[in-house]
């Protein structure tokens, strides 16, 4: 072997150590950072250069050559995704690149309780700081249509949920994913419920799911609450819902439902007015919609709170005014 050729081979090793040695400390060389949880905000088809000026501005000071020398090497291309992230040290350039590639964001939640009315639902989501408000202004109805729902009326068309987002969504991806999911659990519901119904449509069903919800105090009860109002509704009998009536009332009710109340005659009041209400008077969870699709086999017309959370059920008038002396008058 000539001299020339030995020395051309030692310097390629030479060569080679020396960038297998830089490789390993840009791998393993931990990123100058700020202590604690750090949120870097990515838009949607930035560069690697880009990514680097977003991190440099949160104080991450990753160098833009390295990054995208790495970017390159590792062949990422395209792999890099949008989102809030979340940095703690300590972080490595190809750290970094992995939680971008993976696309593992920060996630806020919101969540809607069930029994909630859309104007409870609409404040909680107008008061979330992560959401971009893209509905100010705008009236139940014109939001039904931006999230593409065919209904009118909002009352009762979301699923209460935990629902997770990344920061700076828009209000309106909540509202769709929460009006979708309602789709179609009341959907599956409908298709699996119980034959010969005095309900016309899954909207009737979402109508009295509602009252359930409104109406049960104890979980368990839920199925013999929706057989009292679907016997009810057989027979043609009133429903005689206080949340009902409430709900008609509106900003007049101050909490203390009276005899005037009662008579006091809207279009939900169902002491006056025979049948189902025309919209739901809340959001009903899934429990609450299976119970009204698959009530429970009784012959409960009545029943009433016995002040600890649960109820007095009843087949005929005589048992429910006995129940109510019982469980009602004596507490006055």
């Amino acid at each position: 072997m000539s001299r020339l050729l030995t020395l051309l081979i030692v310097v390629a090793l030479a060569a080679a150590l020396a960038y297998g040695g830089a490789r390993h400390l840009v791998e393993r060389a931990q990123v100058p950072m700020p202590a604690g949880e750090t949120r870097v905000v990515i838009s949607k088809g930035s560069s690697v250069r880009g990514v680097a000026a977003a991190l440099r501005a949160q104080g991450i000071e990753v160098s833009p050559e390295l990054l995208l020398l790495r970017y390159r090497w590792r062949k990422l291309d395209g792999q890099l995704k949008a989102g809030t992230y979340a940095f703690s040290a300590p972080q490595t350039i190809d750290s970094l690149l992995d939680r971008f590639v993976s696309g593992d964001t920060v996630l806020e939640t919101i969540r809607f309780v069930e029994g909630w009315t859309f104007r409870q639902m609409r404040a909680a989501v107008d008061a979330h700081p992560e959401l971009v408000r893209d509905t100010a202004g705008l009236d139940d109805a014109e939001l039904l249509k931006r999230i593409g729902a065919g209904e009118t009326r909002a009352e009762g068309l979301f699923m209460p949920e935990t629902y997770g987002f990344a920061p700076g969504t828009s209000d309106l991806d909540i509202y769709r994913q929460a009006y979708r999911l309602m789709q179609q659990r009341l959907t599956a519901a409908w298709e699996q419920r119980q034959p010969g119904l005095p309900l016309e449509n899954p909207y009737q069903a979402l109508i009295l799911a509602s009252i359930v919800e409104k109406e049960t105090g104890q979980p368990a009860e839920r199925p013999l609450v929706a057989g009292v109002f679907i016997n009810r509704l057989r027979i043609g009998m009133m429903l005689q819902s206080d949340p009902t009536t409430i709900y008609g009332l509106g900003e007049r009710f101050d909490g203390n439902l009276r005899r005037r109340d009662l008579r006091a005659d809207t279009p939900y009041n169902t002491y006056t007015r025979g049948g189902l209400p025309p919209t739901p008077i809340a959001l009903p969870g899934s429990a609450s919609i299976e119970a009204v699709l698959n009530p429970a086999d009784t012959k409960a017309l009545y029943f009433v709170a016995r002040g600890d959370g649960s109820s007095e059920f009843s087949n005929n008038l005589a048992d429910h005014n006995r129940a109510v002396a019982r469980y009602q008058l004596k507490r006055k």
